[in-house]
């Protein structure tokens, strides 16, 4: 009867410290969302600035990219651009096993009312909040104003 004691308590145990450990999604097959490539060229204005990131989706439930906000400026918004056509945007989808691409000449993040001009070098703190998953803050680097990623976008 001792036995069976200890191994119910085990196996409690067990099932606590795994649950400790899991993310509110990841046992119903929710969003699991990284950031790569993040970077920001070298403003050429004295108020705005643009950013570049990628956000993946590895989970099984899509996600919705909400607001943006960083400690470099007043307003972070979101825009899509589409045959050449700028438009904001207050959200972004992020599909279950798909990704989220801002890119030069694509959808991108407008950083306005600067605090301070970013310098090449530099890293801007950036938090991405969610409609379902928990914020991301992610270090975006300040690269040359005619920087081209290789890869990532």
């Amino acid at each position: 009867m001792r036995r069976r004691a200890v191994l119910t308590a085990g196996a409690l145990a067990g099932a606590l410290a795994l649950t400790g450990c899991s993310g509110s999604d990841s046992g119903s097959g929710g969003a699991e969302l990284s950031v790569s490539s993040p970077y920001m060229p070298q403003p050429v204005s004295a108020d705005m600035a643009a950013g570049f990131l990628t956000i993946t989706n590895d989970g099984g439930t899509g996600d919705e990219l909400t607001s943006v906000t960083s400690d470099v400026a007043g307003q972070v918004t979101m825009h899509s651009t589409v045959g050449g056509a700028m438009a904001e945007k207050s959200s972004f989808a992020i599909p279950a096993h798909g990704r989220l691409v801002f890119s030069s000449g694509g959808s991108h993040l407008m950083f306005e009312k600067l605090k301070r001009a970013p310098k090449q070098g530099q890293t801007v703190t950036v938090k991405l909040t969610f409609a379902k998953s928990e914020p991301l803050t992610v270090e975006m680097p300040v690269k040359s104003a005619t920087y081209t990623p290789s890869t990532g976008h």
